[in-house]
């Protein structure tokens, strides 16, 4: 009987990561489909006739330079960079990955301190709560694409005036931007889901504040606060990628991204391999905070989605 409960157990573990691979066959196929019964040039309404250019292209166009099959997507990786001795595709988005996990991960340090921070406070202090949540929210209005050039000319600036500045640590900063919104959420949501009756027994004993929060607050926040992590690794990566593209620093993979896509009417499948290689990112930074909650599955009962 036990043995069967482990291999259920089992089991069941297998089987989101069954519905990944099939969600990703889904999408290849349904991109090899359109190409296939998609037309050539795609679907422009408000054309003007003899006017080039004019409408609204509502549906993409099919033809190899747009849409190239999957499998030259694939074959492309493992041909070289630039041609010539340059190394494989796959070589290149793999070292220029690294480069961007390592500032995405400090990013997500950052965003995480700030974000555990804000949390703290706003459910310390409900007045507190009411004047920042809002500003919170708002600041994830902002455009990143905006945003990043002015922590860059700060980053110059302080640079400038004696104190090292690398450029990496300015998209460090930006990718904790993006970072640090679903932790202090998260982290706020959590505090505050003890049930009144258990917040009732700590103020019983006479527990304080610090021993609420350690004993009862924290722990019940687990449930609300992975969730978050995993949103905000996520996050981090997409800021990264962003801000290396806005600021121009080299060696990153948003930086390959721009400067493969500017080839791509010449070697249309070489851009996906640097695309590719960001959505391994993000997932490799979301999945790794699962390592986090293996040391906490006793307090992720009810754990919210992200």
């Amino acid at each position: 009987m036990t043995s069967g409960r482990a291999q259920g157990g089992a089991a069941r573990r297998w089987v989101p990561v069954a519905w990944g691979a099939a969600g990703i066959v889904a999408v290849a196929l349904l991109w090899e489909l359109y190409k296939f019964v998609g037309p050539s040039e795609g679907v422009v309404i408000g054309q003007v006739e003899g006017e080039a250019g004019s409408g609204v292209l509502i549906l993409p166009r099919t033809h190899d330079r747009a849409m190239p099959h999957i499998w030259t997507m694939i074959g492309r990786l493992f041909e070289p960079t630039s041609g010539g001795s340059t190394p494989p595709l796959f070589v290149s988005v793999a070292q220029a990955a690294l480069l961007s996990l390592g500032i995405a991960a400090v990013g997500w340090l950052i965003g995480v301190a700030v974000g555990m921070l804000l949390g703290l406070v706003m459910q310390r202090w409900k007045l507190l709560e009411w004047g920042l949540l809002p500003w919170i929210v708002v600041s994830q209005i902002v455009p990143l694409i905006a945003f990043a050039p002015v922590v860059n000319a700060i980053g110059n600036q302080i640079d400038r005036g004696g104190t090292p500045w690398p450029q990496w640590l300015s998209v460090a900063v930006i990718a904790s931007y993006l970072a640090f919104f679903p932790v202090a959420v998260g982290v706020l949501r959590g505090l505050e889901a003890p049930d009144r009756i258990h917040l009732d027994l700590m103020r019983s004993y006479a527990a304080g504040y610090w021993p609420t929060l350690l004993r009862l607050r924290l722990p019940a926040s687990v449930p609300h606060l992975l969730p978050a992590l995993r949103l905000a690794a996520a996050n981090a990566v997409l800021g990264a990628v962003v801000a290396e593209v806005s600021i121009g620093m080299r060696g990153g993979i948003g930086r390959m991204l721009i400067q493969l896509a500017g080839q791509a009417s010449s070697d249309p499948a070489a851009p996906w391999g640097p695309m590719f290689g960001s959505i391994v990112l993000g997932l490799i930074a979301a999945g790794s905070v699962a390592l986090i909650g293996l040391g906490l599955k006793n307090y992720r009962r009810g754990e919210a989605t992200a």
